[in-house]
């Protein structure tokens, strides 16, 4: 599974670093993602990021 951020979307809140630190880190006032594929131990909790953003602005590009 991959995902990304789309930076003229995402608002910088910290939701998704909170909840999959994994796989986001905060970068100046965005969000970028920080491992090429989401280990299977993340898989779920990335999930929950991508569900609970505000914005919409994570995107599963492949499971």
């Amino acid at each position: 599974m991959r995902v990304r951020v789309d930076p003229d979307i995402c608002t910088g809140c910290e939701l998704c670093v909170t909840t999959c630190p994994e796989v986001f880190k905060m970068e100046g006032d965005k969000s970028v993602v920080i491992a090429n594929s989401v280990p299977k131990d993340a898989e779920e909790t990335c999930k929950k990021a991508v569900e609970e953003c505000p914005v919409e602005a994570i995107i599963i590009v492949e499971q």
